[in-house]
């Protein structure tokens, strides 16, 4: 089938852009957009992925209001319309990799929103994800990440809030190829050898978007069980990368090294505060300073996990129409740890958690990893720079420098 994109020369196949040389299931494309006030309290997560191999086009709209967190989700097949829109749901491309306008038009849920992203400074494209199973390529991706800056509105029932105040920012990402597979959609595990853990395993993850006055700019870093920051063979895998922007083309940087100082709440490792000390490319030292304003919000409501979506499946799978389906939910998030069950999952003894929810087992408690912060910039010159942040975080299992256990 011919899309619109085959209008430009740009292919990289023989074949059309509906055809998808790689026919594994977890290969996705899509986006995510983020507009945040630490003033406010507010964080508003949106976006959307195209599975061709399911023929399936999901996203969802997600708003956090100091730990109330209520998601919007919505699912159609791909095919038959190569655009973005999904019934109340569409995006426009106003300037590649700066201006984007995305909108929530009036729906049978309580969210509405109208939102023009401009790029404030260049868009970094990450290192290449790569991470292997036996001899297979479970990731191959290309992601590029980018801070902004954005107005328009939002609206969650009789609660609204104007973009265009000051405190707002914006974050976003774009990445295609294999993530990560996703149930329930690859085989069941049993029906497979035991998976081989390559080298060491990834135990922290440190991923941050920021905008500080006219200092802007994206960082990650990824560590093992002992602190060090290493190659890993898993869907992030790089130690250290990222840059740091003055405006548009004022002046940009690289970094070559980073370390961190973390503190958490007290019997938990839900973080609280975060100073990272960087020294760039051409050996000037860079600090910043977190500060975590409300609860993280959780993903698991957004459409990635298997039980996001109440019959159970996520938005690579298909929700009964090929048209249109649209859900929503409320929970309150505001006191964490917190139980949360996804929708079709029993918490039944013998149950296998970890396969169906990667890792996580919800007879426990959970917390997010998506936060909010006010951050303070301390540049080379000495000079305070004062903006927000949005940080993902997380520490699996053992991880030494805070003396946590498996």
């Amino acid at each position: 089938m011919l899309t619109p994109y085959d209008e430009f020369p740009c292919h990289q196949t023989p074949h059309p852009f509906s055809y998808i040389a790689n026919t594994d299931y977890s290969w996705d494309e899509g986006y995510f957009f983020g507009a945040f006030n630490p003033d406010e309290k507010v964080f508003l997560g949106c976006g959307f992925r195209i599975n061709p191999n399911t023929d399936m086009i999901g996203g969802y709209c997600l708003i956090n209001v100091d730990g109330r967190q209520y998601t919007t989700r919505f699912s159609r097949c791909w095919r038959q319309d190569f655009g973005f829109r999904v019934g109340p749901w569409n995006v426009e491309i106003i300037e590649p990799l700066k201006t984007l306008r995305y909108t929530l038009e009036a729906n049978d849920s309580d969210l509405t929103l109208d939102v023009l992203w401009t790029g404030s400074s260049p868009a970094y494209l990450e290192e290449h994800h790569l991470a292997h199973n036996r001899g297979r390529r479970t990731t191959d991706q290309s992601r590029y990440s980018q801070p902004g800056t954005v107005s328009g509105f939002v609206k969650l029932g009789d609660q609204s809030w104007d973009l265009g105040q000051p405190g707002w920012v914006g974050a976003r990402d774009h990445s295609w190829g294999l993530y990560a597979e996703r149930p329930p959609i690859p085989p069941e595990a049993k029906w497979l050898p035991p998976r081989k853990i390559g080298g060491a395993k990834r135990a922290l993850r440190f991923w941050t978007v920021f905008k500080t006055g006219d200092y802007s700019g994206f960082y990650h870093l990824h560590e093992d069980a002992e602190g060090v920051q290493r190659e890993l063979d898993d869907v992030f895998g790089n130690p250290l990368g990222g840059r740091l922007y003055k405006g548009w083309n004022e002046e940009e940087v690289g970094l070559k090294a980073a370390r961190h100082e973390l503190q958490f709440r007290p019997g938990t490792r839900i973080l609280e505060h975060a100073t990272i000390y960087m020294t760039d490319t051409v050996n000037r030292d860079w600090v910043q300073t977190f500060e975590v304003v409300c609860p993280p919000w959780l993903v698991q409501t957004n459409g990635y996990s298997v039980g996001a979506w109440k019959d159970g499946g996520t938005f690579h799978t298909y929700h009964g129409s090929e048209e249109l389906a649209v859900e929503w939910d409320d929970f309150d998030f505001s006191q964490q740890p917190v139980s949360y069950t996804p929708y079709g999952v029993e918490q039944e003894a013998g149950l296998n958690l970890d396969a169906l929810n990667s890792g996580l087992d919800y007879s426990k408690p959970i917390h997010g990893i998506e936060y909010l912060c006010r951050v303070v910039t301390t540049a080379p010159d000495g000079t305070r720079h004062v903006g927000s942040a949005h940080i993902e975080h997380f520490i699996n299992g053992r991880f030494d420098p805070y003396g946590f256990t498996d």
